[in-house]
């Protein structure tokens, strides 16, 4: 099994460029969203392009991260099955269905914004993006940890850091509602 190794770097390679889609896509959500809001020819252009950076982003970037990191997490897990009877590991598991279900979530709002179907504002998807900090968190500490009692520290950890990020989007969200041109 010397290449179980290979195998694994290359999981973590496109575990990193999925996460990189999912931290910017939702970026490029708001953009969207408030691109779609101004006034022409402006609305136009900006929906244009960045329609088409988030189509490249997704379809060239995440969408391919995302089988990859998949098919080769199965591998490893064909490879050492072992793992699957570790608690952590199916801790890990389940959050990797939920970064499933949020990456086929984020997936609706893309084709909806690709149809000009704005259902959501630019706040929401603010907030959105933070949905894969979550799950990434969770996941890294899980792992490096490998146990499912530190992981309660864990998602003590996550909370907080929620409550962080939700002082830090409404005191953005201040400063933007009293600086709108920034």
């Amino acid at each position: 099994m010397e290449y179980y190794n290979y195998i694994k770097a290359l999981h973590l390679i496109f575990i990193i460029t999925w996460f990189a889609g999912l931290f910017y896509i939702p970026r490029l959500f708001v953009y969207q969203i408030e691109a779609f809001h101004k006034p022409s020819p402006e609305k136009e252009i900006l929906g244009k392009q960045l329609k088409l950076m988030a189509k490249r982003l997704w379809n060239i970037i995440t969408w391919p991260s995302a089988i990859l990191a998949t098919g080769f997490a199965i591998w490893l897990l064909l490879l050492n099955p072992v793992l699957l009877k570790m608690p952590w590991m199916h801790v890990k598991l389940a959050f990797v269905l939920l970064l499933i279900i949020y990456h086929l979530k984020t997936h609706q709002f893309y084709k909806q914004l690709q149809r000009d179907e704005v259902k959501k504002t630019s706040n929401f998807m603010r907030l959105w993006n933070e949905g894969a900090t979550f799950i990434l968190f969770a996941v890294i500490f899980l792992v490096i940890l490998k146990s499912a009692f530190n992981w309660v520290f864990g998602v003590i950890g996550i909370v907080l850091l929620g409550m962080l990020i939700m002082l830090g989007f409404k005191a953005y969200k201040r400063f933007r509602d009293k600086h709108p041109d920034t």
